[in-house]
């Protein structure tokens, strides 16, 4: 068998096989973030192919204080989860659980979608857009993590089989595990313990809200590749702590420069030497996405040991068949 066609579950969600497609944003929200018939229609499309195991459905902010886009999606408000229902019932039915990924865009969210004062870890922190922000308090830090809990509790409701908690691509949490962006000098910043500190806040309220047995997954930005930014070193120290404070997988992604990395362009899983670092110091899953496209460079990096699960983002994005095609190509390889 196919290492890629393999079952796996995690924390009793069972996948068919251990191809994902991560979260991608589609902009196809209503104004508010409720799910749009748009929505639907774009996800059952990518579901009906039924080849995927999983589906990490794009960031969803938990407050509009942290929404990054005027279209994203949201789950800030329980009004939203009867449209979420109907996502999750119209992705199941082909056989594919879905992760709801939980996000605050922090420094990265823009006053004119917000109608707020933006909010990051320090007012040091590195900027594309210029417009005022403000350092968050201990207040504001309470608020976020219960927010991220209350988001859980409603994608559980609404049907997901998982969350994911969002700290990558420079958003907030990934901001306060940054020393690029963090320069608190409160518990909240400086040491890398400082620094997820408040991540391990949000994993105990997540798992709080909803329950023992059900899968909470987290994005890690893991490295900056950046003078001053979070390194290899940085992230293998979080994950031991993320898998510790109760993190069932770990989907490896990119800090400071979003969800590539400069240098290793047209590399297939261009995160691999993370993931394979981060494997072997932690004992729960770990998920490996980055430029894969090739079926042959997913089934062998499968194989390596390099992660237990595959995302396959924009190739599937382009061709939502993606997934059928792969398998069939990889079978006939193996019987040749």
């Amino acid at each position: 068998m196919l290492q890629l066609e393999r079952s796996f579950t995690v924390k009793g969600m069972t996948l068919r096989n251990r191809l994902v497609m991560p979260p991608m944003a589609t902009e196809r929200s209503a104004p508010d973030g409720s799910v749009s018939d748009k929505t639907v229609e774009y996800y059952e499309e990518k579901a009906a192919d039924e080849t995927l195991g999983l589906i990490i459905t794009e960031h969803s902010f938990i407050l509009p204080q942290g929404k990054a886009s005027p279209s994203q999606s949201g789950l800030d408000s329980n009004d939203k989860i009867t449209g979420y229902r109907r996502l999750t019932d119209t992705i199941h039915k082909h056989g594919t659980k879905v992760a709801a990924q939980l996000s605050h865009a922090g420094g990265r969210a823009v006053s004119r979608v917000t109608g707020e004062t933006i909010v990051a870890p320090s007012v040091e922190a590195v900027r594309e857009l210029e417009e005022p922000w403000r350092a968050m308090t201990q207040e504001d830090i309470h608020t976020v993590v219960d927010a991220f809990a209350q988001a859980a509790r409603r994608a559980k409701e609404a049907g997901f089989d998982a969350v994911e908690i969002h700290s990558a691509h420079s958003y907030l949490l990934n901001q306060f595990y940054s020393p690029y962006f963090n320069h608190r000098t409160d518990a909240y910043g400086g040491s890398p313990e400082n620094r997820i500190r408040i991540h391990l806040e949000v994993i105990h309220a997540v798992r709080q809200a909803v329950g023992a047995d059900y899968p909470v997954l987290l994005r890690l930005g893991t490295c900056d590749y950046a003078e001053g930014g979070a390194t290899i070193q940085d992230a293998i120290a979080a994950c031991v702590a993320f898998e510790q404070a109760g993190v069932d997988l770990l989907d490896i992604s990119g800090g400071a420069q979003g969800y590539t990395v400069k240098g290793r362009e047209g590399v297939q899983g261009y995160f691999a030497p993370e993931t394979t670092a981060i494997k072997q110091a932690v004992g729960i899953p770990v998920l490996l996405t980055g430029g894969i496209t090739e079926p042959a460079a997913a089934e062998q990096l499968l194989s390596d040991g390099a992660a237990d699960l595959i995302g396959v983002g924009r190739a599937i994005l382009k061709n939502s068949h993606w997934g059928k095609k792969a398998f069939a190509t990889l079978r006939c390889d193996q019987n040749q």
